[in-house]
C-alpha cells in the first residue's frame, strides 16, 4: 500500500506516482492503463508533454473511481500570467476530460509566474483544483534517479544495501527518498519496472544505510548543473 502525505491544506498526496514525460500519445493510453491496474494512483503529467487525452482515457476506462485518484498535471513557460494559464488550465482539463485536478503546478521559474500564481489560486479558492504549487524551482525538485548517470545503478554501496533488504538499487533509490518525506514520480513503459519501482513498501532502511546513501553525495550534479543557471 502507497504511504500519503498530507499537503499544507490537508490534502492527501500519494507519495509515489507514475509519471507520463516522454511517453508518446500513440502508447500513453496503454500504459497509464498498466500503471493503474500495477497499483499507481497518482499520474503525473503536463501541457508541455503532449499526451494529456492519452492520459484522460485511461483515466476514464481504468474503472477506479475518480475520487481514489490523483491527478496532476503543469501548466509550461508559454502559458505563463494570469490570462493564459486560465486558458492553459481550462484546455488542459478539457483534454484529460475532468471537471476537476487534484494538483495543478507551475511548471518552471520562467516568464510570469507571479501572474500565473494569481491564476493558481483563483482556480483553487473556485474549486477546480485540489492542491496547487510549483515544481523545478530548486534542484532538488529534478529527477530521483538522475536518469541512472554516472553509473548510479552500478553504486557499490547501492548494491550492498539491496542485497541485505533484497532490493534493486533502484529501489533503494526510492525507498531512501520517500524515507526523507520526498514525493517520487518514477516512469517506465514496462510493467515489470513498473511493478519493481512500486514495491518499496514493503520494508525500510535503517538509520545506517540512510547515512551510508547520504554521504554517497559527491557536491557534482549529475544531470543539470543548476549552479551554472
Amino acid at each position: 500500500m502507497i504511504e500519503t502525505i498530507k499537503l499544507h491544506n490537508g490534502v492527501s498526496m500519494p507519495m509515489e506516482g507514475f509519471g507520463v514525460f516522454q511517453i508518446p500519445e500513440a502508447d500513453c493510453e496503454q500504459v497509464v492503463t498498466e500503471a493503474i491496474k500495477t497499483g499507481y494512483r497518482l499520474i503525473d503529467t503536463a501541457s508541455s508533454y503532449q499526451n494529456e487525452e492519452a492520459v484522460g482515457r485511461a483515466i476514464r476506462n481504468c474503472g477506479i473511481p475518480r475520487k481514489e485518484l490523483f491527478i496532476t498535471t503543469k501548466a509550461y513557460i508559454q502559458e505563463m500570467g494570469y490570462d493564459r494559464t486560465i486558458q492553459a488550465f481550462e484546455r488542459s482539463l478539457k483534454k484529460l476530460g475532468l471537471d476537476y485536478l487534484d494538483l495543478y503546478l507551475i511548471h518552471m521559474p520562467f516568464g510570469d509566474y507571479y501572474g500565473s500564481w494569481r491564476a493558481f489560486e483563483d482556480l483553487y479558492r473556485e474549486g477546480k483544483v485540489r492542491a496547487i504549487g510549483v515544481c523545478n524551482f530548486l534542484p532538488e525538485a529534478w529527477a530521483p534517479f538522475a536518469e541512472g548517470l554516472k553509473g548510479m545503478f552500478r553504486e557499490p554501496v547501492l548494491e550492498e544495501i539491496g542485497k541485505k533488504y533484497g532490493k534493486t538499487p533502484a529501489q533503494v533509490i526510492l525507498r531512501w527518498n520517500v524515507q526523507q518525506g520526498v514525493i517520487v514520480i518514477p516512469k517506465s513503459v514496462h510493467r515489470e519496472r513498473m511493478e519493481e519501482n512500486l514495491a518499496i513498501w514493503d520494508f525500510e532502511l535503517d538509520a545506517e544505510d540512510m547515512e551510508h546513501i547520504s554521504r554517497l553525495d559527491k557536491n557534482c550534479p549529475s544531470m543539470l548543473d543548476t549552479r551554472k543557471v
